[in-house]
């Protein structure tokens, strides 16, 4: 199987390359009567965008969508909705050198072995260029949730290298190319990545995700959980290497009196748990976050072979980020909301007879940035 299509009730189907004449996606299974335009899509575009800052990559794309199908005076029909974005800055002359090289820490020979042949113009279908349709899909999702269900999702960069906020403001996050939540901070960000660049070297990150206003009742027990599918997601990124819903992997030295969310009637008492049990959401913040491994396209010359098992000296030219989680904030938002969607129609499906059931327990405390308080 090709696997380019992920979701049941809300399918996404991305296709294109990096250097290609464009990239799309198909959006299968949207309610009828959303509003969209194409200027719905601008705004968290240019939040993926390459080139907003001299702390990502160079490369410009216009990144203007255009709507082929499925919406009718500006509101879908319930039909697929099919987006297109054109390629309007690709620079292939840059990949040349290393069209019979693999470069390490990519994809190429791993696609090599696959399918006997690779697109070697940046990185091709492997490119994190695809996760622009990803981006423009969740603009749909979100806005939806939001109207539908009151569902916010947003995120942060939550730690570049080995630096971590010591301050929390969701207002800080859109204020700079970071979307770092502590703006003192922000120039010696800065600071860093420029000492970075100069190296030639690269470092990772690790962003985190909130949905605030999901309702108790979301995911399917046993192989729909939400949490796997959450993490299956994520873990679909480009150069992520981890994923950790709630506390994650620092549960393994917690107690259980701690870790355990105790439940009063005036809410729970914490969130631990990242707002799942069992698979199934609870009403409280859900906290998913990923970690982003080091750029590997460097200018620094690395060892490796060429397609013949020649050994080979690799030097990567071309426009590259020195940090990808920089611009991978709104990426793991439109994961988490595609799969919130998905799952949202998906228990409208099978239980939406159910109703309200009593007792409705507050989010209570453990709110991240003080929101979701319930």
């Amino acid at each position: 199987m090709s696997s380019n299509t992920f979701g049941k009730l809300l399918s996404v189907t991305t296709f294109g390359e990096s250097h290609g004449p464009a990239i799309g996606c198909v959006v299968d299974g949207c309610p009828p009567g959303l509003e969209l335009a194409p200027e719905d899509f601008v705004h968290d575009l240019r939040r993926r965008a390459t080139g907003r800052s001299r702390h990502t990559s160079a490369r410009r794309e216009a990144d203007e969508v255009e709507i082929l199908s499925g919406v009718y005076e500006g509101r879908t029909t319930g039909t697929p909705i099919a987006l297109l974005i054109r390629n309007t800055d690709p620079r292939s002359r840059d990949y040349a050198n290393i069209a019979a090289q693999f470069r390490p820490g990519h994809a190429d020979y791993t696609y090599w072995q696959k399918y006997g042949i690779r697109d070697p113009r940046g990185g091709g279908r492997s490119s994190a260029r695809e996760t622009t349709m990803r981006v423009a899909a969740a603009v749909i999702a979100k806005k939806w949730l939001r109207q539908r269900y009151g569902v916010t999702v947003r995120g942060f960069l939550a730690q570049l290298g080995d630096i971590r906020p010591r301050g929390f403001d969701w207002d800080a996050v859109e204020a700079n190319p970071f979307f770092w939540p502590h703006a003192e901070q922000v120039p010696e960000l800065e600071a860093y990545m420029d000492a970075l660049r100069k190296s030639g070297d690269s470092v990772g990150a690790r962003v985190t995700v909130v949905a605030d206003g999901v309702p108790p009742g979301w995911g399917e027990p046993v192989y729909g959980k939400l949490d796997a599918e959450l993490a299956g997601a994520l873990m679909g990124i480009n150069a992520v290497k981890g994923v950790e819903i709630g506390d994650g992997f620092a549960v393994v030295e917690q107690k259980g009196t701690r870790h355990r969310d105790l439940i009063t009637p005036q809410g729970f008492a914490s969130n631990h748990a990242g707002g799942i049990l069992g698979g199934i959401s609870t009403g409280q913040q859900i906290v998913a976050s990923i970690a982003l491994k080091p750029t590997s396209s460097l200018r620094l010359p690395g060892a490796s072979v060429d397609v013949h098992g020649n050994p080979v000296e690799v030097v990567t030219t071309g426009r590259h980020d020195p940090c990808v989680g920089i611009r991978a904030t709104p990426i793991a938002e439109a994961m988490v909301a595609l799969v919130l969607m998905d799952q949202a129609l998906r228990h409208r499906a099978q239980c939406g007879d159910v109703g309200a059931v009593e007792p409705r327990i507050p989010a209570g405390a453990g709110a991240l940035g003080g929101a979701g308080q319930g």
